[in-house]
């Protein structure tokens, strides 16, 4: 039995522990959906499936309020697949293993999953308890929301009978959503040249790590370090000083997930690593100073490390350094009608480099579509200056907030009672 049995309430918590024990990372969802077809039949309830895969329960009023307005509860199958670089853990075939800390469920070594496991539970929790008073009630839970948003593209069209809709995804506790962020995926691809190394060069491996990283739309606005931006920063500042060749760089796993680490590969003249390594541990001071309150654990390593790689010319070194360097993060604009929401932002989620090129993929969201055009067309023009081939794709439109929606009014109704 789960530890989270504990919890209050515990069907909640029993319905968690069993999605935490099934595998369902983006586009690994199918065995958890499975689970959940299952489920709902032993429950007696009608359950039906997509051509995309989105399953969707339907459950019939209670005696009584049949003629009221039926309501979905909607989540998504997959999560976020993160873990520390030194965690040995295979998303799409080991359970993810939840305990509680306090006053906090956490997983070890990974992320946890509650984006939206917890919504999944909670929409399940209330088919469950016969004790709910309710009208006519779907829970729909769509595919592979965290890469693309596939199962909300392909939603069958009519499938829904409710016309009230309440999206379990949120982020903090005692809050509810009147908006969400529309999004778009953009991509930077620059050519790299390289050439050997010279003689008498020694070689290094750069590692950020023990930052936080988080979700690209529920902590973007914190202030949480960007490994991607971080380390970039540290080569801006000192590749032409050192002389410094770079060999590789790569950072983050996922568009949407606020790096944790990233790495680079350099390689410095024999007389120049004393000065290398005096570098290093200032900038993780000066890191340490400025990322005080929000990143305990930040670590910057230097390892010399054996290396039969030609590195980047030095035009190609300084055109990647200052595209990525160059490429703003964070939080773009508030928003006017919702205080303290973030209206639009951007996380640099993923650097990848190979032997000819590098790709910076980003992901931008706006609870406004101009908003977030807006964006595309500062990265364009960045990657343009900078010879990059620019891809914008995958855009989903955002949720404008409706403060005066008879929705919103039922709601504030109901919990000032």
């Amino acid at each position: 039995m789960s530890e989270l049995s504990q919890l209050s309430p515990q069907p909640l918590w029993d319905i968690f522990a069993k999605i935490c024990s099934i595998p369902h990372p983006s586009y690994h969802e199918e065995q958890l959906a499975e689970y959940i077809v299952g489920w709902a039949k032993e429950k007696g309830f009608h359950v039906e499936r997509d051509q995309v895969g989105n399953i969707l329960i339907r459950k019939p009023a209670t005696a009584g309020m049949e003629n009221r307005k039926p309501v979905v509860l909607q989540a998504h199958l997959d999560m976020v697949p993160q873990k520390n670089n030194d965690t040995v853990h295979d998303f799409t075939k080991d359970p993810i293993q939840p305990y509680i800390d306090g006053e906090w469920v956490k997983a070890r070594g990974t992320t946890l999953g509650a984006d939206n496991g917890i919504g999944m539970a909670s929409a399940l929790a209330v088919l469950a308890d016969e004790n709910v008073v309710h009208g006519p009630l779907e829970v729909l839970l769509t595919m592979t929301e965290e890469a693309g948003m596939d199962g909300a593209f392909g939603l069958q069209s009519n499938w829904l009978q409710a016309d009230i809709l309440i999206n379990t995804d949120s982020e903090e506790e005692g809050e509810i959503y009147m908006g969400c962020a529309g999004g778009i995926d953009f991509t930077s691809n620059l050519h790299l040249d390289r050439e050997a190394v010279p003689a008498g060069f020694e070689t290094f491996k750069l590692t950020l790590k023990g930052l936080k990283g988080g979700h690209s739309g529920g902590e973007i606005h914190v202030g949480l370090g960007n490994a991607n931006k971080l380390l970039v920063r540290f080569l801006a500042g000192h590749a032409e000083e050192l002389d410094l060749r770079l060999i590789d760089f790569n950072g983050g796993t996922l568009r949407n997930a606020i790096p944790r680490e990233a790495f680079a590969t350099i390689a410095v003249a024999a007389d120049k690593v004393d000065a290398l390594k005096s570098l290093v541990n200032t900038y993780q001071d000066i890191l340490k100073n400025e990322l005080a309150e929000k990143e305990k654990n930040l670590a910057l390593l230097l390892d010399s490390v054996a290396n039969d790689k030609a590195a980047l010319i030095a035009k190609s070194r300084d055109t990647f350094i200052r595209l990525l360097n160059a490429t703003p993060n964070g939080v773009i604009r508030n928003s006017d009608v919702a205080k303290g929401v973030v209206e639009t932002s951007l996380n640099v989620g993923v650097v990848t480099m190979t032997d000819n090129n590098v790709e910076i993929h980003c992901l931008i969201r706006s609870l406004i579509d101009s908003g977030k055009d807006y964006v595309v067309s500062m990265l364009d023009s960045l990657g343009k200056l900078a010879g990059a081939k620019t891809e914008a794709k995958g855009a989903y439109p955002g949720w404008q907030p409706d403060a005066n929606s008879p929705v919103m009014h039922l709601v504030r109704e109901t919990y000032q009672r």
